[in-house]
């Protein structure tokens, strides 16, 4: 995840961009004369006007933005001034010479901004959730054999897993050391709701209390209503299916919170930029600032952002300009852009929008609502391009997505000089398990591997669903042999692990084959090799892992 800077760093950062800014102040007060000067020259030529309209749009933006009000509202009454002049061809515009000498009394006083702290909707992962990165689950049960079984089960899918046949044992093992998660049996020598019971004392007890899900050979409603009286969460019967229990343990334990939102702020205006950025960042947003306007593309291509920030005027080309320009690319057809600009006229940012903008944030704006703004649309936009890119059952990569991000990993090896490998796996005899269990079965095995993979790769890992039972795995900087070995290891693990069908069990292998760049040198070459691997590795007997080459 991205460092987040703290109270501390992000007021630091402001004094800095503060600082920086006041000692502007004398190149602008000469600029603003300057300004002048050229206006009682040259009248309203429209060259002159749209270079003093530009340099005043920064200065408002950034002064009200850093905190200095009145020389914020000078600025912009002159800019204002200075559109009408362009709009109207005025020939003595002395209403903006007035305006100008209000700024240069501004500059003059240099009037410091308020000392306050601005409250900033921080979107930070609680210590709670950081504490749960572990996956840590109590196994409380009094049938030693089942809860060390289903204890290996969960750890097959990288859960920690401690187990206590004893109530009381458990209760001072969660009071020295609470888990993420409490599994809880119902039934204990104690009694038929012995474990039900016990939470319910426990919690009172509790400054926090922790999620519970039952288990128990009781499957009754009353056995289903003294767990629910007692907190449960869910309630699961004995034999348990790891596969079902699996989807109530990812909704309750938090081990990889969500990646942070990209920005990319495309702004001249480096200072305002800068300060826009520490707000984002401040929110636990990954934030990319690109000052010059015409090397935006590359930024995006590059950094894949989630949102555009976009100034409305800029030298080279406009806010609106750019927007088109995004709009015309089918990757970025559907990327939300928020214009920012100290832009008031309500015509002006109603064709902004029109022209494929999605909101108009006028400067100076508070940093909770610059948050808010840009979290509701990024996340709108997450949730879409979840629905676009990923396979339905499987929740991974979809077939065509998971080959371009694997043409991107192989563009970016070769730039950087490292290794990356790709792994073709695929079930085996996975039309049996259809034939034999049914199709319902089927697809929970699909799920059960999809849900594997992603647990114990790691999180820079990428994978997809290349179609039926057959998945494509991309492990960046790692070398073939080396992805071989791993795979190895996750190929037995998978084998250990129950599958259910009803109350049928049953045993799933995967086979797989290993590529890898430099050996072969793009996407197309690898996943033939990886695939011609695979198939040998089908030959030889199934079960196994290959290297291609």
């Amino acid at each position: 995840m991205t460092d987040r800077p703290s109270l501390e760093e992000f007021d630091a950062q402001r004094a800095e961009l503060m600082q920086e800014f006041s000692s502007q102040f004398p190149s602008w007060r000469a600029e603003v004369t300057q300004f002048m000067n050229r206006l009682q020259g040259e009248g309203n030529e429209a060259s002159v006007l749209e270079a003093m309209r530009h340099r005043l749009h920064q200065l408002a933006g950034a002064a009200a933005s850093l905190g200095f009000a009145a020389l914020g509202e000078a600025a912009r009454e002159a800019e204002r001034l200075t559109r009408e002049c362009l709009a109207q061809a005025v020939d003595s515009p002395e209403r903006l010479l007035a305006a100008l000498q209000t700024l240069q009394h501004r500059l003059d006083q240099q009037i410091p901004a308020d000392d306050r702290r601005f409250g900033v909707l921080v979107l930070s992962t609680s210590s709670e959730q950081a504490d749960r990165a572990e996956g840590r689950i109590c196994l409380v049960d009094d049938d030693s054999l089942q809860a060390r079984e289903l204890a290996a089960q969960l750890e097959y899918f990288g859960y920690t897993t401690q187990v206590y046949t004893d109530l009381t044992e458990a209760k001072e093992a969660i009071r020295l050391r609470p888990p993420q998660l409490i599994l809880m049996d119902l039934v204990f020598p104690e009694g038929d709701a012995a474990g039900a019971e016990a939470v319910s004392a426990w919690r009172g007890n509790m400054s926090e209390p922790l999620p519970v899900l039952f288990v128990s050979i009781r499957t009754d409603l009353v056995a289903r209503l003294l767990a629910v009286r007692a907190g449960g969460l869910g309630f699961f019967a004995k034999p348990v299916d790891v596969a079902v229990l699996l989807d109530s343990l990812d909704g309750l334990i938090v081990r990889r919170p969500p990646a942070p939102y990209r920005i990319l702020v495309v702004d001249d205006d480096r200072i305002q930029a800068n300060l826009n950025a520490s707000h984002l960042r401040r929110a636990g947003m990954e934030v990319q600032v690109v000052t010059q306007p015409l090397e935006m593309l590359d930024a995006l291509f590059e950094f894949q952002p989630e949102l555009l920030l976009l100034d409305m005027y800029m030298p080279d080309c406009t806010g609106m300009e750019l927007a088109r320009v995004v709009r015309q690319m089918e990757a970025f057809d559907s990327l939300p852009i928020v214009f920012l600009s100290a832009e008031t006229d309500r015509d002006k940012q109603l064709a902004a929008v029109g022209l494929g903008g999605d909101d108009f944030l006028v400067k100076p704006i508070k940093p909770d609502h610059l948050v808010s703004s840009v979290v509701s649309r990024a996340e709108r936009y997450r949730k879409l391009r979840v629905l676009m890119l990923r396979d339905s059952l499987s929740g991974l990569f979809n077939h065509s997505t998971i080959k371009e991000r694997l043409a991107q990993e192989i563009a970016r090896a070769r730039r950087q000089q490292s290794q990356l490998a790709a792994i073709m796996i695929d079930i085996d005899q996975f039309k049996q398990v259809n034939d034999v269990y049914g199709h319902a079965a089927g697809d929970r095995v699909i799920k059960n591997i999809a849900h594997f993979l992603l647990q114990r790769l790691r999180e820079t890992d990428i994978i997809g669903r290349y179609g039926g039972e057959e998945f494509l795995v991309i492990l960046p900087d790692t070398a073939a042999a080396h992805a071989q070995d791993l795979i190895g290891a996750l190929r037995f693990a998978f084998s250990q692990i129950r599958q259910y069908a009803g109350r049928e069990e049953f045993i799933v292998t995967f086979s797989a084959g290993v590529a890898g760049y430099p050996g072969f040198n793009s996407a197309d070459t690898v996943i033939e090799a990886a695939d011609r691997a695979l198939y040998q590795a089908k030959e030889q007997g199934r079960n196994r892992v290959m290297l291609a080459g």
